[in-house]
């Protein structure tokens, strides 16, 4: 299971608002995300990502994608 972790991460940089994060998306990585995708990454796990908004979110916030999303074993067996 992926554990999404924007809000750890964010939090850890003194972000708390999805307008801080807008404007940070802005100012350091040149992304504009509209404030209906930002509540829904905020508010969820997001089930599909684009490469480009991944990769504004790492710039904005310094991590890598092993940060953003933590692995976590089911413990389901088999497939």
């Amino acid at each position: 299971m992926l554990i999404w972790m924007l809000r750890k991460i964010m939090a850890e940089r003194g972000l708390w608002t999805g307008a801080a994060l807008a404007r940070l998306l802005r100012e350091k990585a040149g992304y504009d995300l509209s404030a209906p995708s930002i509540s829904a990454l905020l508010n969820e796990s997001p089930k599909q990502m684009k490469a480009d908004t991944l990769d504004a979110l790492c710039t904005a916030l310094d991590c890598t994608p092993g940060d953003l999303w933590v692995y976590k074993p089911s413990g389901r067996k088999g497939a």
